[in-house]
């Protein structure tokens, strides 16, 4: 069903005082020079906001005005409009009732454009909707996955070769300065995929029978399952070449890294290549250059311990660490530390393996163990270059630990990380690692311990009542007061592709090693030490920081309880001790 204006639309604006007559003439002169539509156009010279002609037009032709962010809309009723086809008229199909359609349109006036829907949808019939243009784009974005064109082709790529069971290596390792091959648009298609869904990792999984493409998205795995499994060698070959990699190893393990451009996005691209049963598997961390870097006040770290954080990294020498797991964001934490001490009056050297932003100002070194550049040598030279600032990679072996420590002795600040669960098990993981007590004693000052945890979707967050099940679970982990709390949970929304949950956010904690902590430490009593800390008035452990988070609606208990199971044991085991 077509709707129609009884009149045009710029005089109906005017007949309705929303415009003047002069307003209208001035849009109509520049209309002609641009070509633009009219709406567009009085929007553009601010004669009228898009919220008012979207509500006009909803009165005048009788069809609902739609708030699409927060609505989760399936798979199979946005397939019904191909995206060429949805960007080219401004339309998105938000429901699908059998033999109707409701398209919501950010110009419903646009009849040429209703001819081509009803042609494509046809033979449903088609109710209209009113959008804002910037919320159909947003949804673009957010619902058009590239899942079916990868399927499409990997099929269109298993063919190219069923005739020969071995690919044509000469074929695939010849230049293509016109990415015209059918396996270099496949891997466009899988880059612009996860750049759309904010994925931070590719995995590419041949198996026996399948072959599978799965995205890190939130800290959360998910899975493409392609049956064209005879691909994966190109896949890898092509990932190789593009790596700079030896692509006539295929039975050991390899690493490299390549830059590429998705979307307006400069993406940095470290590749890791393991061989197993059915081929070699391809996992890929992406960094967007792009995006910029995060500072401490976009970490989420709650006032009060970024107070005392930035309090100790203006100390002149000393050492701080950042620990947890791999990708629970170390990194990011201590690179929002140096833009922070990054001013022109302080050198800064970093030792790193990979770099994986390039900072103004600061001298990066990136470990290269082949040729013997490891962590502990660059660090040797790094005390000869006058630094005031030393950030370490990480602290790996013994050797690498004294150094560092002996550095932030003698006047350096010196910044690493560890892969341990929390604060506490840090210091006393220096030790285990063979450092003397006495230099970890006086050369440690602060330890910060994080997680990361999903967050609620802000688009679509409703309120949440606890369970008995969940009652009764938060009052065995915590005897935090939570009448006043307010529990949160997202419905699911295309915002967060129906998850629930979109971005991360840091949680932590703090500890700053005071007198009794700092002679426990010298005497090198593990049990002493651990009973100070978590005496300390200042030290809130993990789990207490992520129940914090919870009560405040940031995110779920699905999450917390994920995190306090990680680290309550732990944090049991250290505080009876």
């Amino acid at each position: 069903m077509k709707p129609k204006l009884k009149m045009r639309l710029g005089d109906l604006l005017v007949q309705e005082h929303i415009i003047t007559e002069e307003q209208l003439q001035q849009a109509l002169a520049e209309q002609r020079n641009t070509g633009k539509k009219l709406g567009r156009t009085l929007i553009d010279l601010s004669c009228i906001t898009e919220q008012q002609l979207l509500q006009f037009l909803s009165h005048q032709l009788n069809i609902p005005f739609l708030d699409i962010s927060k609505r989760a809309i399936a798979a199979n009723v946005i397939g019904l409009l191909p995206e060429v086809q949805a960007r080219r008229y401004r339309a998105l199909v938000v429901e699908d009732n059998g033999d109707s359609v409701l398209v919501a349109m950010s110009d419903p006036a646009d009849l040429q454009a209703m001819d081509h829907l009803e042609l494509q949808l046809a033979p449903k019939t088609i109710s209209i909707a009113v959008v804002t243009e910037q919320q159909l784009l947003d949804a673009f974005d957010n619902l058009y996955r590239r899942t079916d064109e990868i399927a499409q082709i990997a099929g269109r790529l298993e063919e190219e070769y069923a005739a020969d069971e071995l690919f044509d290596l000469g074929s695939l390792t010849e230049a293509d300065s016109d990415n015209e091959t059918t396996v270099v648009k496949l891997l466009q298609s899988i880059f612009e995929d996860a750049v759309q869904m904010r994925a931070s990792d590719i995995h590419i999984e041949p198996g026996e029978k399948s072959l599978r493409i799965r995205q890190r998205i939130d800290g959360q795995l998910h899975e493409n399952i392609l049956p064209e499994v005879s691909i994966a060698a190109a896949l890898v070959l092509r990932l190789k070449l593009m790596a700079g990699l030896d692509i006539s190893e295929k039975r050991l393990p390899q690493d490299g890294r390549f830059h590429m451009e998705i979307k307006g996005h400069k993406i940095d691209v470290r590749m890791s290549t393991m061989p197993i049963y059915h081929g070699e598997s391809v996992v890929m961390r992406l960094l967007d250059q792009s995006a910029g870097l995060l500072t401490l006040n976009e970490t989420g770290m709650p006032p009060e311990m970024l107070a005392r954080v930035r309090r100790q990294i203006k100390r002149p020498h000393g050492m701080l660490l950042v620990t947890g797991p791999t990708g629970s964001g170390k990194t990011t934490t201590l690179y929002g530390v140096l833009s922070e001490l990054n001013t022109a009056d302080r050198k800064i050297i970093t030792v790193e393996d990979p770099v994986e932003y390039q900072l103004p100002r600061i001298n990066q070194v990136q470990v290269n163990h082949k040729i013997g550049l490891d962590f502990s040598n660059v660090l040797r030279t790094t005390l000869r270059q006058d630094p005031d600032i030393i950030m370490v990679g990480e602290m790996r072996d013994q050797e690498t630990v004294e150094i560092g420590l002996r550095g932030a002795l003698t006047g350096h600040f010196v910044l690493s990380t560890l892969h341990t669960n929390d604060a506490v098990t840090s210091a006393l993981r220096l030790l285990d690692m063979g450092a003397a007590s006495y230099l970890v004693a006086s050369a440690l000052r602060v330890i910060i311990a994080q997680r990361l945890v999903r967050r609620v979707c802000q688009n679509c967050a409703i309120d949440y009542h606890l369970t008995a099940q969940d009652k009764v679970w938060l009052s065995s982990v915590s005897q935090m007061d939570y009448s006043k709390a307010t529990f949160r949970v997202g419905a699911g929304c295309q915002s967060c592709n129906g998850s629930g949950y979109r971005g991360r956010i840091g949680v932590f904690e703090i500890l700053e090693l005071d007198e009794p902590m700092i002679e426990a430490m010298r005497t090198g009593n593990p049990q002493d030490f651990t009973r100070a800390a978590y005496q300390s008035p200042n030290f809130t452990p993990l789990a207490e920081s992520a129940l914090k988070y919870l009560a405040q609606g940031m995110t779920t208990i699905e999450e917390v309880a994920k995190l306090v199971e990680d680290v309550s044991d732990i944090e049991l085991e250290l505080s009876e001790a």
